[in-house]
């Protein structure tokens, strides 16, 4: 039988070939697919019970780890399924890997954020719902990516910091102890009479029923100013009621000190002018 160019074409040796291929592939092929399918099964199984046991602990932490290890095990699968058929795949990893650099140069500061995400899940520095002040802000945080972290400032404002900056800088997190120290200064003047203002500090930590005894507060003379004599007042409250606490006591210091007569300074200056006789 001649072809559409004039060649002679053995129909029972293609025949022969066709059957030679499909009975040298069909198995490989049939077990590739078999593979595909149960380390697929075995993939999910596996994730699975990673997320049961790993959710209740850190779901933020669960998520990340159990996307990852899914990714790095499909992919091992389909590279084993393929070299399963023949498809050879040295030339495809090397292609992979060269990819992967390309990307990583292209993408230095997101792998820097993705890092530095990765450190915060895994030694957690702070989590979802503490009161933290990094990069000049102080707010709750409400969610930790895995390239950024959200913040809420107090203020309602909604503040996206990126991972590597908050992995490698300063960060208060206020909200780790249950108690802390409620730091206040009140000025009295010179003349007025220091014990009867420690009495006065010492009567209203008493009445507020949200100050704690242990530590006991610490009330004393923290310097001579310009214009006032300073009292460090420092009582120590639940975490949660420091600022509510902060701004109650204010008020109730300066009404009280209103009441007994202590006066609290404020900044001034005496202007003496004098005459002189011009000949």
């Amino acid at each position: 039988m001649e072809n559409f160019f004039g060649t002679n074409i053995d129909l029972s040796e293609l025949t022969e070939k066709a059957i030679s291929l499909v009975m040298t592939y069909t198995p490989k092929l049939l077990l590739a697919i078999l593979t595909l399918v149960v380390g697929l099964w075995l993939v999910n199984r596996f994730v699975g019970l990673l997320d049961h046991r790993l959710g209740r602990k850190d779901p933020t932490l669960n998520k990340f780890l159990c996307g990852l290890i899914s990714v790095v095990l499909k992919l091992m699968l389909f590279i084993s399924v393929a070299s399963m058929i023949g498809i050879e795949t040295t030339s495809f990893i090397a292609v992979v890997g060269a990819a992967g650099l390309a990307i990583g140069l292209a993408l230095q500061g997101s792998l820097a954020n993705f890092a530095g995400g990765v450190l915060i899940l895994i030694f957690k520095p702070f989590k979802v719902g503490d009161t933290i002040e990094a990069e000049g802000h102080l707010g709750s945080v409400e969610e930790i990516q895995i390239l950024y972290t959200i913040v809420n400032t107090f203020d309602n404002k909604r503040i996206v910091i990126p991972n590597g900056s908050l992995s490698n800088a300063t960060l208060t997190n206020v909200s780790v102890y249950d108690k802390r120290r409620c730091d206040m200064t009140f000025g009295i003047g010179y003349d007025d009479d220091i014990d009867k203002a420690k009495e006065v500090l010492q009567r209203l930590y008493e009445e507020d029923e949200r100050s704690l005894s242990d530590p006991a507060p610490r009330i004393c003379v923290g310097g001579l100013g310009d214009n006032s004599v300073d009292l460090m007042f420092r009582p120590w409250v639940a975490t949660d009621d420091l600022w509510p606490y902060y701004w109650d006591m204010q008020e109730k210091v300066k009404k009280a000190f209103d009441e007994e007569g202590i006066s609290i300074p404020y900044p001034q200056r005496d202007v003496h002018i004098y005459k002189t006789n011009d000949d």
